[in-house]
């Protein structure tokens, strides 16, 4: 069985929940990623700010990306896979929750993040061709 932990992106890039709007669109795009988890101190997972999230929930709300906090934009429940679950299961999420990246965590920490890409890599490509189907016909969150 193949775990998350072994086809993840280690060491994801992430922002500090006091990041603001504007310092998390920064740093994805230094990273060249399109969602970054959100932290506190400790490395807990507090939540999951996208590139939608700051174009639907800043930009288009109007909010000033240099004052909002990157936690306050997802304040659901963050989808998460466990390290030593198996990639069926995080396609079953990814497919279940219309996600296309998801936070690996062991216990409560990050340890890195699973994408569309990452599975790709992994698996053959029936499975891809339905996971990528079942997310893009899925209507938009946020």
């Amino acid at each position: 069985m193949t775990t998350a932990r072994e086809i993840m992106t280690p060491d994801a890039a992430y922002c500090p929940v006091d990041a603001t709007a504007a310092d998390a669109a920064r740093r994805m795009a230094e990273q060249g990623v399109g969602a970054l988890p959100v932290c506190d101190a400790s490395g807990r997972l507090a939540g999951v700010v996208t590139d939608r999230d700051l174009a639907v929930k800043v930009v288009a709300e109007g909010r000033d990306p240099k004052t909002t906090l990157a936690d306050f934009i997802d304040k659901t429940e963050v989808v998460t896979i466990g390290a030593d679950d198996s990639v069926e299961e995080a396609i079953r999420t990814m497919k279940q929750h219309a996600v296309r990246r998801l936070p690996v965590i062991d216990g409560h920490d990050l340890v890195g993040m699973v994408s569309q890409a990452d599975i790709a890599r992994a698996m053959p490509d029936a499975k891809i061709g339905d996971l990528v189907d079942a997310i893009s016909s899925a209507p938009p969150n946020g």
